[in-house]
């Protein structure tokens, strides 16, 4: 036996039992095996090294499911990702701190169309990391916009817009600076010379979303051939679904897309910014392409009032967040797990099939569910006790407890 194998083998295993695991889009009633941060096969443990459990944890009937995935976050408890501070880290720290209790154990923070200093600035400061009791893993930055429509721009500045000009994807770097902490870039795929940058994005491993766009169904067909993968918050800043040009939306339904490729889609299930039929609309068209995004801002978790997104002024009047003086809404201040519940009441789901819109999904679009999005044996332990309602009780990252409510003991 190697060394490390040696080591690992020293560890100690870990049995939740009494419990239900989401595994292989089903509820079973099974036991959950980790060491060493990941998910253990018990049947190899036992043929292998004739090994017991050293600790056996009685979940209480709770529900085992993997850790939700937030792919669109752009701040919340009084943090912009979009400002430009000498210390963003500590602000993405927070946010990945507070958002452990929502069930979320990675995430994507989310800058929205900025001037290029900003990128400058904010971009070489965000590292992707592992979460542990610090807070929620960071997989890399998703940068929505400049590159977008005018026409859909919604709460995105419009003297930040930019479009590609003849060295396209030299465009782009020159404005954000820096793609190595990058994984999504949100851009409107009926800009000229988008094709190449989409295709230059995808060589790099960033997968490309569709949004804020006024594009026409082909010309979304025609992104998605060249590596687009992504729909972000589908129906908002997009135009309106018409039955002779469906426009991006058609993409739940077309037919032009390359065999083998699979195409996902955010929604912002918080009961604002779709209707509850457009969310069943889209779930029973294309349901496993559906992935829950929050699109919090700064106000998640604060009192209403006067509040930032990048460089603009939001006001948020209940659960209501618009820029101020208009009515143009400018993201969400509900959590994931929030999400999840109105998901599954909304759209009459299995609790699997909303549980996997926020955990498997959005690992498949970021091409990491061979580690994360599952309960797989030898992916890494991330993963939520939740009740029978989809509430958060506990929440484990690398197999470590990081947050538990107060009232469930185990």
């Amino acid at each position: 036996m190697m060394l490390s194998e040696k080591s690992t083998a020293d560890l100690p295993v870990f049995q939740f039992t009494n419990c239900w695991i989401l595994r292989n889009h089903e509820l079973q009633r099974e036991d959950l095996w980790v060491r060493d941060g990941r998910i253990l096969n018990p049947e190899k443990l036992f043929f292998d090294e004739k090994k017991p459990a050293d600790v056996r944890l009685d979940c209480k009937g709770s529900i085992i499911a993997p850790g939700f995935i937030d792919v669109q976050i752009n701040g919340g408890f009084g943090v912009d990702f979009s400002v430009a501070t000498d210390d963003v880290g500590a602000g993405i720290s927070l946010v990945g701190q507070k958002i452990l209790s929502h069930g979320v154990t990675s995430f994507c923070p989310t800058l929205v169309t900025s001037p290029q200093s900003v990128y400058h600035k904010v971009l070489p400061q965000i590292q992707v990391k592992n979460g542990g009791p610090h807070g929620a893993g960071i997989l890399g930055v998703h940068l929505e916009g400049p590159f977008i429509s005018k026409e859909k721009r919604g709460a995105h500045p419009e003297h930040c817009l930019r479009t590609f000009e003849k060295g396209a994807f030299q465009e782009l770097l020159a404005t954000y600076g820096c793609l190595d902490s990058v994984c999504i870039v949100t851009l409107a795929p009926e800009m000229k010379r988008s094709s190449e940058v989409i295709q230059e994005l995808t060589k790099r491993g960033i997968c490309v979303s569709l949004g804020h766009s006024v594009a026409n169904l082909s010309q979304a067909e025609e992104a998605v051939r060249h590596g687009a993968t992504f729909i972000t918050h589908l129906f908002n800043a997009m135009l309106p679904f018409h039955h002779r040009d469906p426009g991006i939306v058609g993409l739940l339904t077309s037919d032009q897309i390359p065999p083998g490729r699979q195409v996902f889609y955010g929604m912002i299930s918080d009961g604002i910014h779709t209707n509850p039929a457009a969310l069943r609309i889209a779930h029973r068209a294309h349901p496993k392409g559906l992935i829950l995004v929050t699109d919090a801002i700064t106000a998640m978790g604060l009192a209403p009032g006067r509040h930032t997104l990048g460089q603009q002024v939001i006001e948020m009047d209940g659960l209501n967040s618009y820029i101020a003086g208009t009515k143009t809404l400018s993201g969400s201040v509900a959590t994931m797990d929030t999400c999840v519940r109105h998901f599954r009441e909304a759209t009459g789901c299995s609790v699997e099939t909303a549980l996997e819109a926020a955990s498997l999904h959005p690992a498949q679009v970021l091409k990491i569910e061979d580690r994360k999005g599952t309960l797989d044996y030898d992916t890494d332990a991330d993963f939520l006790l939740l009740d029978d309602h989809l509430h958060v009780q506990a929440t484990y990252i690398a197999g470590q407890q990081v947050w538990r409510h107060n009232s469930f003991v185990m």
